[in-house]
């Protein structure tokens, strides 16, 4: 579901710039703007939150004022012109109406994610520069998700990074039973990265990879195809699915007010409590019950810092799995050895549970078919894939490198 809010056109006073008076007029006919469904979220609900409630805290020194209103087009694009973004952030209506937005009726989501955004920036940023992505997309699962850790949204997508389970899987994010990758705040991160990188090579514009990003290349290409080929967001943009224009004014919004919220009198959430955590890597069948035994935390702390195991089990026979938690938790666990997985092991696993971990879990193979576009090699599918040309070639009994634009490979993955 989505949020929608009247957006006037006021054609003699603001302009488009870079588009002809003609598209102008387009724009005029779209009379309402939808808002991401992360805009609907309950602020209060992501507070009381194991993190929210736990690690941040208000500004109490910050004083709240609503200068939204009186602040000038021509401050806006001041304002917006000095951000250090390789995205292209333009003044118009439609990105006034956002920034509009998210200064105001939803400035509690900016506060929320002033205070959330430290926990993983830093998982973001190395993200985004080992894939090549602008670090200003560090600000998109903002607008995906608000930075709730399990966000579900209505149309299936999960995650912070919100990845239905189709791109999710393309991209190594395994989903069963016991363990959702789109959880696992690294997994789903470098995931991202590497999808938004691909968008990127598709269209060669980082606004229409945001664009495709969220509904999907097919839609961005057949959107570029009505517009008689053009080449440009906001050229194309009365031809993409209504959410999809709201999408990429409401990222420039988010950076607009992540920089700027104190122009507009937003207090911020801190993070309160400098929490370190270290990660050990389980490779057998672990119950949180015996985790809790041997350390003794929380549960709802363990359940928070591992959001992606579904139940108490982490299947760690089926593949190595990390475990998150604070470093005072994590020597105890070091210290038990092997009887951190035998304790209680009878009790916490039924013969059935272990049976269907083991057999029919481990060693799950899946493929994804890649169609070969114009100019790629073997080596470049491999890199894409993370593979190697040997096994392409072996997965699709290949006598040589050569290959044609058209036809399909099956790239397998464990």
């Amino acid at each position: 579901m989505k949020i929608r809010f009247t957006t006037p056109l006021l054609i003699a006073i603001f302009g488009f710039a870079g588009i002809s008076a003609q598209d102008t007029l387009q724009f005029a006919s779209c009379d309402s703007l939808d808002m991401p469904e992360s805009s609907l979220y309950n602020v209060d609900s992501l507070i009381a939150m194991w993190n929210g409630s736990h690690l941040l805290e208000f500004d109490s020194e910050c004083v709240s004022v609503t200068e939204t209103a009186n602040v000038s087009d021509t401050i806006l694009a001041k304002r917006l012109s000095t951000l250090p973004t390789i995205v292209e952030m333009p003044m118009n209506n439609v990105v006034r109406n956002s920034i509009q937005a998210y200064t105001g009726k939803n400035s509690r989501i900016i506060s929320y994610a002033l205070g959330m955004l430290p926990i993983y920036e830093e998982t973001f940023v190395n993200a985004l520069i080992k894939y090549g992505v602008p670090v200003e997309l560090k600000y998109l699962p903002i607008v995906e998700s608000a930075l709730k850790p399990k966000a579900y949204s209505r149309a299936g997508a999960a995650g912070m990074w919100q990845f239905i389970y189709s791109t999710g899987r393309k991209y190594g994010l395994q989903v069963n039973s016991l363990v959702d990758d789109r959880y696992d705040i690294v997994r789903e991160t470098e995931a991202a990265a590497h999808h938004l990188r691909d968008l990127y090579d598709m269209f060669g514009d980082w606004s229409l990879a945001i664009s495709a990003y969220n509904c999907g290349p097919g839609n961005v290409s057949k959107a570029i195809a009505r517009s008689g080929g053009k080449s440009s967001f906001w050229e194309i943009y009365p031809y993409l699915p209504r959410e999809t224009r709201g999408y990429l004014p409401a990222f420039i919004a988010v950076n607009y007010a992540m920089e700027f919220y104190r122009e507009h009198g937003i207090c911020p959430t801190v993070v309160s409590v400098n929490q370190l955590t270290d990660t050990l890597v389980i490779t057998q069948n672990l119950h949180f019950n015996q985790i809790i035994h041997f350390c003794g935390i929380d549960r709802s702390e363990l359940s928070a810092l591992n959001p992606q195991y579904l139940s108490d089990i982490i299947p760690g026979s089926h593949r190595e799995c990390v475990l998150t938690l604070p470093l005072q938790y994590i020597r105890p666990l070091v210290e038990a050895g092997d009887s951190l997985y035998s304790y209680d092991r009878e009790k916490l696993f039924t013969k059935a549970q272990l049976g269907h971990i083991d057999d029919d879990m481990n060693n799950r193979i899946t493929y994804v078919t890649h169609k070969i576009k114009s100019g790629e090699t073997l080596a470049s599918i491999a890199r894409k894939y993370h593979t190697s040309v040997a096994n392409i070639k072996k997965w699709n009994n290949l006598k040589s490198d050569i290959i044609r634009a058209g036809k399909t490979l099956r790239i397998y993955n464990r």
